[in-house]
């Protein structure tokens, strides 16, 4: 098999891999904070099954929604599926690699927020329209610190690309990079609130006066419903595989090999298992804060980036 037909096999392996296994990874969160909890913990397949169930329900649609309501959940969806195309995941030998880097993969995300909060205030809604002002202040903080996260790792690699930054930070010398450090808890901060987590938002909740992404979503039924519930999966997937492939990059195939790609699932399964007990854990010790305390947690996230690339340079230097 030549190079063009390895690289398209794990690109269509990756979207594969991303539609089936993020609600399975939506579910093993949820199971593991049950089990935290001490709660009766819910089946690891219990998306699936809440999926099967709105796929087969009738669409209810107000009167008043624009088309711009009706085709949200599919660029919703659309969107965190090249995202997740984007991320190297089991291989850096994608067709997508040199055609998007990391600042496209952001603008992918800015994209979804932009059309899920357009939707949420279309019908016109209290709820929907609080839900996305609370969006794109989560967002318009959110995204510098993300940026920065990622800006922090391309001075190492000297690219934005995703996979050249893995092929890199995995041939290096096995240590401590203090700027990786710094750039590392400030996108998981990043990934909390982007993902609707606790501390920022609790995906359990249907609180009128606290939810956010509830908020946004609240007026969906039936498959619409069911994409933005997938997408979202979808969105915590690729989180999960960009903070991977940055940070914890060994396991991820370089060979253009059949082979090499059967290694790398097994070895991205067990660090997404990791990965979710962990998230687990954070969710399990945390309690979520008021939205006004919001804009500190991210502006955190954005200092601890800014301080690693200053690191960085100081290292350097």
């Amino acid at each position: 098999m030549n190079v063009t037909g390895t690289g398209i096999l794990a690109q269509l392996l990756e979207v594969a891999l991303a539609l089936a296994a993020a609600p399975l990874l939506l579910g093993w969160v949820d199971q593991w904070r049950a089990r935290l909890q001490n709660r009766s913990a819910p089946p690891i397949t219990q998306p699936y099954r809440v999926l099967h169930k709105l796929f087969h329900k009738e669409s209810v649609v107000a009167n008043s929604a624009s088309p711009l309501f009706r085709i949200t959940p599919y660029v919703m969806f659309g969107c965190m599926t090249l995202a997740c195309a984007i991320v190297p995941t089991i291989s850096t030998d994608l067709p997508l690699a040199s055609a998007a880097d990391a600042i496209a993969l952001v603008g992918l995300f800015a994209l979804a927020r932009t059309f899920l909060a357009l939707a949420a205030m279309d019908i016109g809604t209290a709820f929907g329209t609080m839900g996305a002002r609370r969006e794109m202040l989560i967002g318009f903080l959110a995204e510098p610190a993300l940026l920065m996260s990622l800006f922090c790792a391309s001075l190492i690699t000297h690219s934005t690309s995703l996979a050249n930054m893995v092929e890199t930070i995995t041939h290096r010398t096995y240590v401590l990079e203090p700027s990786l450090a710094f750039a590392g808890i400030a996108f998981t901060i990043v990934s909390l609130a982007e993902n609707a987590r606790v501390p920022v938002d609790n995906p359990a909740t249907h609180l009128e006066l606290t939810m956010i992404h509830e908020a946004l979503i609240l007026e969906y039924s039936g498959r619409h419903l069911a994409m933005m519930e997938w997408a979202a999966a979808l969105k915590l997937f690729a989180y999960s595989c960009i903070g991977l492939a940055l940070f914890f990059p060994w396991g991820i195939a370089e060979i253009d090999t059949p082979l090499a790609m059967l290694y790398a699932v097994p070895m991205l399964v067990f660090k997404l298992a990791i990965g979710g007990v962990s998230l687990a854990l954070i969710e399990t010790a945390s309690a979520k804060m008021r939205i006004f305390r919001v804009p500190e947690f991210l502006a955190t996230a954005f200092l601890l980036a800014v301080i690693g690339l200053m690191v960085h340079q100081l290292l350097e230097a």
